[in-house]
């Protein structure tokens, strides 16, 4: 900051020097320009009549004196105005060599009060500039809470100082989610682990019948693949939240209607009626990306259902829609549930439940499509979760009609 600080001492200085040498010189050229003159007009009076001089015929008009009002009524002798000549050349020469050197001083005084007044302004102007600096290096995991809290006026510092802070509480915020992932991540992993060595460790003990052998490898099985549903789901919220390396085209409505078929046998199990509503529309983006995101949204819906409930799918330009019936949501926790291993119930360990990484995923997918995410709870119970993504326009001769599944049993 010291280079910056002599750099803008410099500048400052140098305007200011300049700025005094310049009114100096106008000075100057005014005061030369009006002090014979001046000299002359207040001097000829007090000057005695003397006799021409020789060699000085009679009758030759006299120099012309200046225009002023004394000059324009008194009557000047030639002899008396050459004397008053001399007198005030003499007078002008000593008056301008005394402003020469009195300005000569000032504007040494000047110029250094002025680099004295430039470096104190530029340290004042880049004291902010220091404090950023200096809480920057102090940055760690411990005192992301520190802000610098700048009290100046209105002004570019201020402005960044406060985007600085700005800056911190989105780090800060950042690395509070992902210790919070980590810790959860570390805890869903190592629940399944300890339900397969207790099943190992416990039913197979004692030399155990058959039956129970057959049911402690499926108990593994599942268990195993839970685990496995675990990684694939933080594998892929990982490539998600890395963002996109191709883009193509996706017609995300026929993208909904192949997602619900396909999860029509889950739907005739639970005994959902599954409805869809599709507009043509198509988006720039990852289509496997993008099936995951239509898959989670309405397996939640479905797994997050009762029997003889709905599953409402919308989609068109103005985005993707998801509603279900069900149980009563918290709208406190509603925003919430986009976390990672956020649930809106306690865990049940029920079959293809999950591990608590589908919202989440359907909100990373999404940001990394430049769209965004929004849930709603339903007075009669349920969710409606909306995802919106840049759409671009229909291909031309395009017709927008909607494609309305019937309102039955997914088959």
């Amino acid at each position: 900051m010291n280079s910056e600080r002599t750099r803008l001492a410099a500048l400052y200085g140098g305007l200011l020097v300049m700025a005094g040498v310049l009114l100096l010189a106008i000075v100057y050229v005014l005061v030369s320009e009006n002090v014979y003159a001046g000299i002359v007009t207040a001097v000829a009076p007090a000057v005695p009549t003397a006799r021409p001089a020789a060699g000085v015929a009679a009758g030759v008009a006299a120099p012309a004196l200046p225009t002023s009002d004394w000059a324009q009524t008194a009557v000047i002798e030639p002899g008396q105005y050459a004397v008053a000549q001399k007198v005030s050349t003499a007078a002008g020469d000593a008056a301008l060599s005394q402003l020469l050197t009195v300005s000569g001083v000032s504007l040494a005084v000047y110029s250094a009060l002025s680099v004295a007044l430039a470096w104190w302004m530029a340290g004042r102007v880049l004291r902010p500039v220091g404090v950023i600096t200096a809480r920057a290096r102090r940055l760690s995991g411990s005192n992301l809470h520190e802000r610098i809290a700048l009290k100046a006026p209105p002004g570019e510092l201020k402005e960044l100082a406060d985007t600085f802070d700005g800056m911190l509480d989105r780090i800060q915020q950042l690395v509070a989610a992902r210790q919070r992932f980590a810790a959860n991540a570390a805890h869903e992993l190592r629940t399944p682990l300890a339900v397969q060595r207790a099943a190992a460790e416990i039913g197979l003990a004692d030399d155990p019948p058959p039956e129970k052998v057959a049911w402690i490898r499926d108990k593994l099985i599942d268990t195993a693949a839970d685990s496995e549903r675990l990684i694939e789901g933080l594998l892929l919220l990982a490539v998600s939240d890395e963002g996109l390396r191709r883009r193509e085209r996706v017609a995300l409505d026929e993208t909904v209607t192949t997602v619900t078929g396909a999860l029509g046998a889950e739907a005739k199990e639970r005994d959902i009626t599954v409805e869809v509503t599709a507009r043509p529309v198509t988006v720039e983006g990852d289509a496997v990306l993008l099936d995951h995101l239509v898959h989670n949204l309405v397996a939640n819906a479905l797994r997050h259902n009762h029997p003889g409930g709905t599953v409402t799918v919308r989609v068109g330009p103005d985005g993707l829609e998801v509603a279900n019936t069900g149980p009563r949501v918290d709208p406190a926790t509603v925003p919430l549930l986009f976390e990672p291993f956020r649930r809106a119930r306690a865990r049940r360990h029920a079959p293809g439940e999950g591990a608590g990484l589908g919202l989440s995923i359907v909100a990373s997918v999404a940001r990394a499509h430049g769209g965004d995410v929004g849930a709603r709870a339903n007075p009669g119970g349920g969710l409606t979760a909306r995802v919106t993504l840049p759409a671009r326009a229909p291909e031309a001769g395009a017709q927008d009609v909607p494609t309305r599944l019937p309102a039955a049993r997914a088959q």
